[in-house]
């Protein structure tokens, strides 16, 4: 089959990672004779720049005919005292709506080679872990009603946390799903003492677990559960939550891997197509300077041949060439154990090929 990606390069160091990442997918497309038509589009900052729109409708159209997208980041200072509807961060936002992408995954896996790059005692991470957030990704207080008044002199600013039940029961089932492929364990995270949105999750996961039988269902409150992954991360393996929840729960997990550029994530609805991109941002201090990670980006691409373009060979082969690439001590300067000894985006993009 021949398969249609769209490039959304975006703002920041994201040109970087993704040329990093279509490095890689070009070697393994002619080892395993996959045949993919890319098309860069604009997006973020620099669509704005170009039609004054985060998202302009020529790009979305683009990226509704491919098969999947690889996103890079956006936003940045210049654009920070824009209206919110015209921030570079909206196109995100915009996209995952546009595409009904309501699963964020996001996999938290520390490699046991980098164990000396995280935060954490090593008598709490010996041996790694893995983690898998699945995430909400199109309801809850990001796109509930939300505004600002001034009345008597008192400004007062609202965003609502609102969640359907069959909203709470798609993500629910995604997230079983995914922990019937892993170690059959699940923990669903929320505020249900004190949120009634949370109250509606909880009743609805477990009116999903009932189909699962084989899964094992726990519940958490969100800041016991952003204490626990810190104090025994290796305790967890499928974390279902909400939009907010994931996004702050998510990133936390991130750094105790050794660097937020080594993570992925894939965005999905209800088909195959999906957006995938490094959860780092756009980094517009580090931009240009041959020194962002590319891994995140490169693993980004190896789930969207997964998810999406229907080859889980290749995207072995990529997760593969990362590790072989990590054990022979190959370091960007943010998992770097000595901050002088590291080697730049472009030379560990090669390193990786040179591993595959």
């Amino acid at each position: 089959m021949k398969y249609k990606v769209a490039l959304a390069k975006g703002d920041g160091v994201g040109g970087e990672v993704i040329d990093s990442a279509l490095r890689v997918l070009k070697e393994v497309e002619n080892k395993f004779n996959i045949d993919i038509d890319y098309k860069e589009v604009l997006v973020g900052g620099a669509a704005y720049e170009a039609y004054k729109n985060p998202l302009p409708e020529n790009s979305l159209k683009e990226i509704k005919g491919s098969d999947a997208v690889l996103f890079g980041a956006v936003g940045g200072p210049k654009w920070d005292n824009l209206e919110l509807k015209n921030r570079p961060e909206r196109a995100i936002l915009a996209l995952r709506e546009g595409l009904n992408l309501f699963t964020n995954l996001r996999p938290g896996i520390l490699f046991s080679e980098l164990i000396e790059a995280s935060p954490l005692k090593n008598n709490i991470i010996m041996g790694g872990f893995d983690i898998l957030v699945v995430r909400e990704l199109l309801g809850g207080i990001y796109f509930g009603e939300k505004g600002t008044s001034n009345t008597d002199n008192v400004r007062l600013a609202f965003d609502k946390e609102v969640y359907r039940d069959y909203e709470v029961e798609r993500i629910a089932r995604r997230a079983f799903e995914f922990a019937m492929t892993r170690k059959k364990s699940l923990v669903s995270v929320d505020k249900a003492n004190v949120l009634e949105s949370s109250r509606l999750w909880r009743r609805v996961v477990e009116e999903v677990s009932l189909e699962y039988p084989e899964v094992s269902l726990s519940h958490m409150y969100i800041d016991n559960a952003a204490m626990q992954v810190v104090r025994n991360p290796k305790q967890f393996d499928v974390i279902l939550t909400s939009n907010i929840f994931g996004d702050i729960l998510s990133d936390e997990i991130s750094i105790l891997t050794g660097s937020i550029g080594l993570l992925p994530s894939a965005s999905l609805g209800d088909g195959t197509r999906g957006l995938y991109e490094p959860i780092h941002g756009s980094a517009p201090d580090i931009a240009g300077r041959d020194i962002v990670n590319p891994i995140g980006a490169i693993l980004s691409a190896s789930m969207m041949l997964e998810y999406s373009l229907d080859n889980k060979e290749a995207a072995i082969h990529i997760r593969q060439g990362v590790c072989k690439a990590l054990e022979r001590g190959y370091r960007t300067k943010d998992i770097a154990l000595f901050k002088d000894n590291y080697i730049g985006t472009r030379e560990m993009t090669s390193r990786i090929i040179e591993m595959l």
